[in-house]
């Protein structure tokens, strides 16, 4: 059975995932998932303590990659089938031998990452001149980027100190920087100082900063149902967290694991990021949207080749997948 489900393509397997799951009396099909140690990865672990995989047919195997430079290479070269990071940071993998598709969005960033600064610096564009720590290549870079192409400055208007986010938030207290761009518990910490306050936090720029399950256009092209049934087990996952927060937490920083494995750490993590349920994927990965994933994509284009990090070869919405979210 299971070597007749993997022949099956389009409307004949489509209709076998829409009665409640790709195998319910099969063996279930098997998908690998790598994401990194973040809060907002939560519920793929609800998914799989609540059976909500094993429902929809899926036998998911989740695996920590920690470095974005180790899991997207993984994925392109098929050895695991879905990989879970920034949209901005699929641009940088992407190319026309294998292109890469958005299946759908994950977390917000909604206050979970920010700026702290000294008291003396009062906007982004007072960052000019000064030594900013963050990482560089990441979604942390961008965040800094996008606000300091919107104050007319970039990059190469401040001193940028290459560092981890927690060795930024660390350097920041320690009063070695101006300011550092980081995450929890570094912002609340910095902003705990006698010398530091919050400049600017996620919540300003919603939508900006957003993780999503992306995987290979080849391997949609082949297992679409089963990136579908992925979909629908996220999408339960999160409304069952929304019913059973407590419990929830206790179950995701459990898999999570790491930094996050207190559920009292994880709570008070999960407070700067939204769940991205069924509806709110709805709004964002349509196309059309002018404020969804197509603005997040052009701003992450623009400061990347602007940079010359990347030079994309694809129309961007073509890498947004049409059929996973319904």
């Amino acid at each position: 059975m299971k070597q007749f489900l993997s022949r099956l393509r389009g409307p004949a397997l489509a209709l076998l995932a829409a009665f409640g799951g790709l195998a319910s009396n099969a063996s279930a099909a098997e998908l690998t998932v790598a994401h990194s140690t973040w809060v907002g990865y939560g519920p793929l672990y609800i998914a799989k303590e609540k059976g909500f995989f094993k429902d929809e047919g899926l036998d998911v195997k989740l695996v920590l990659m920690e470095d974005v430079k180790t899991r997207m290479p993984a994925l392109t070269a098929g050895r695991i089938d879905v990989a879970v990071t920034t949209v901005d940071a699929v641009l940088g993998f992407t190319s026309a031998d294998r292109p890469l598709t958005y299946l759908f969005a994950v977390d917000d960033s909604r206050g979970g990452d920010g700026i702290v600064a000294n008291k003396a610096i009062k906007d982004v564009a007072g960052l000019k001149g000064r030594k900013v720590a963050f990482t560089e290549g990441s979604v942390s870079q961008f965040f800094l980027s996008v606000l300091l192409k919107d104050a007319g400055l970039s990059v190469k208007d401040v001193e940028a100190l290459n560092m981890t986010a927690g060795d930024a938030g660390a350097a920041f207290v320690a009063g070695k920087v101006d300011a550092a761009v980081t995450w929890e518990p570094w912002l609340s910490r910095g902003k705990a100082t006698s010398h530091g306050a919050l400049l600017v936090d996620s919540s300003a720029k919603p939508g900006l900063i957003t993780d999503v399950m992306v995987t290979t256009k080849a391997k949609l092209e082949a297992r679409r149902p089963e990136m579908v049934a992925l979909y629908r087990a996220w999408s339960k996952a999160v409304d069952w967290q929304k019913a059973h927060a407590k419990e929830a937490d206790a179950i995701m920083a459990k898999g999570v694991g790491g930094w996050l494995e207190d559920p009292a750490v994880f709570a008070e993590t999960r407070a700067g990021i939204a769940f991205y349920d069924s509806a709110m994927n709805a709004a964002f990965m349509d196309p059309a949207k002018p404020d969804g994933i197509a603005a997040t994509i052009a701003n992450a284009r623009t400061l990347g080749e602007a940079a010359g990090l990347f030079k994309l070869d694809t129309d961007p919405a073509a890498m947004i997948a049409t059929g996973i979210v319904k």
